[in-house]
């Protein structure tokens, strides 16, 4: 029994093995000092990035789809399960140890032997009880099991990665619907007023023709922009009702179309630490992922090239064989034996060689999928950079539009009343008041969604390989819960 006082040994070697080190899998791209679109960023990553916009009801529904949506406890389970499958390969590297007890009771008769004195057959009863501990450790000769070990711990980082990814993925998504609520919101109240602007117009009108001071035509038009407003109407009022409902199925919530959004959209001030493309390497989540699984799969190169080679196992087993139940404990009923096994694979039909193949194969499919995953990244911030400039300078631009578009429509009522225009410059004007302004809206809310996209390209300010922070309590109903208007 005591030849099993080097187990801790076995294990502690076990608990050596570590994942393989990261590092920057050389693509043969150049990545410039800076990048090429070039805009004044200021500040730094956070990682709850969603507060600096400054909107207590987003803080919210950000924070609740954190706690309760479902892809995102999906990734929590598949790391879970990816750390499971570490440790089921790593316990390889120690031996093996079972207990076993066994017990038998047997009648043997002697049938042709009689013995004076007797009558009938001779027969004899054995009672046989044994307990022993066997263990069974094959040494790991050419780093087999420390290769397919350290594979599954990077392929657990990359899984935890996914998680990182995950997590900013669903608070990314998450921003980005309620900003679709909220403009949504916005336009639905905006073709309200449109609507109501042409019943006054359709009024006036009306009232003009019974006296005979406008044309049939006049009014025709108008009830058919009156009719058209309306219809537009529901057209956003349908749109506000899908987004709102896509936004309660990431909160985990039932779709049932009762968040109101916000009254307006946020402002955007200040600026991101853009870094250096080079940083871009170890902040982005999908980028370790990518690397952590090349080097998954580096490693199963040398697990499948070590099966070529041969495999010592080493058993032992000890323990008592008795009659009796109390000699069990009694040392000199003790037996043991030790046994070594060695096996060389000779013939296996290629098999062997073609797992080799195949994991030299899955390296190459690995490191192609991390050339395009470092370029897509590359490419994210690089657009997102430059599109924050062209939505900065068209916001500006759609912003004077709709002012000049309200003054033109004020004009254009005021000289209608005075008889010196017709209904139809009326009808165009307002017709392009609104589009301006409907058209502000929108790319108001583009700005945000590139914003958001930004911070997630950049990496969200969170370490790849750390667990995401939990919300410490449930977050309390947003406050843009109230009846929708």
């Amino acid at each position: 029994m005591k030849r099993l006082g080097v187990l801790p040994v076995f294990l502690l070697a076990a608990g050596c093995v570590s994942a393989p080190v990261q590092v920057d899998p050389d693509i043969g791209l150049d990545l410039p000092g800076e990048w090429s679109a070039r805009q004044s960023h200021g500040g730094e990553q956070d990682i709850e990035w969603w507060r600096r916009f400054e909107d207590p009801q987003l803080d919210a529904v950000v924070e609740e789809a954190l706690l309760h949506n479902h892809d995102l406890q999906a990734a929590v389970a598949r790391l879970d399960a990816a750390s499971a499958e570490a440790r089921i390969a790593g316990a390889d590297l120690a031996p093996q140890v079972g207990l076993a007890g066994s017990g038998s009771r047997q009648r043997q008769n002697f049938i042709g032997l009689p013995i004076p004195g007797t009558s009938g057959v001779l027969s004899r009863t054995f009672t046989s009880l044994g307990v022993s501990v066997d263990t069974s450790w094959e040494i790991d000769l050419w780093g087999r099991i420390r290769a397919g070990t350290r594979a599954a711990l990077a392929d657990q980082q990359a899984a935890q990665a996914d998680l990182a990814g995950a997590w900013l993925s669903i608070a990314g998504q998450t921003a980005r619907a309620w900003f679709a609520v909220t403009e949504s919101r916005q336009q639905v109240r905006l073709a309200r007023a449109t609507v109501e602007s042409y019943e006054r117009n359709a009024k006036s009108v009306r009232t003009r023709f019974a006296r005979g001071l406008s044309p049939s035509l006049d009014l025709r038009l108008v009830l058919s922009e009156l009719a058209a407003a309306r219809a537009f109407l529901e057209n956003r009022g349908a749109q506000y009702d899908r987004t709102t409902r896509q936004l309660e199925i990431l909160l985990g919530r039932y779709p049932a179309g009762l968040l109101a959004g916000a009254d307006r959209l946020p402002e955007i001030s200040g600026g991101i630490a853009a870094g250096l493309p080079a940083d871009l390497l170890r902040r982005r989540p999908d980028l370790v992922a990518a690397e952590r699984r090349l080097a998954a799969s580096e490693e199963r190169v040398a697990e499948a090239r070590a099966l070529l080679y041969p495999r010592l196992t080493l058993t032992a087993s000890g323990g008592t064989a008795s009659q009796e139940l109390s000699d069990l404990l009694d040392g000199n009923f003790r037996v043991w034996n030790v046994v070594a096994n060695l096996f060389q694979p000779v013939f296996q039909g290629g098999r062997l060689r073609a797992g080799v193949a195949l994991t030299d194969a899955r390296v190459r499919e690995r490191f192609e999928d991390y050339a395009n995953v470092l370029l897509s990244a590359l490419g994210e911030v690089e657009s997102s950079l430059a599109a924050e400039g062209y939505l900065a300078r068209r916001e500006r631009e759609l912003v004077i539009s709709s002012e000049q578009a309200a003054a033109a429509l004020n004009l254009a009522e005021d000289r209608y009343a005075a008889g010196l225009e017709d209904i139809i410059t009326v009808l165009v004007s307002q017709r392009r008041a609104v589009e301006a302004e409907s058209a502000a809206l929108a790319v108001r809310r583009q700005r945000l969604d590139v914003r958001v996209d930004l911070h997630l390209a950049l990496g969200g300010g969170l370490e790849a390989l750390e667990t995401p922070p939990a919300v410490a309590a449930e977050p309390e109903p947003p406050a843009g819960d109230e009846e929708r208007s």
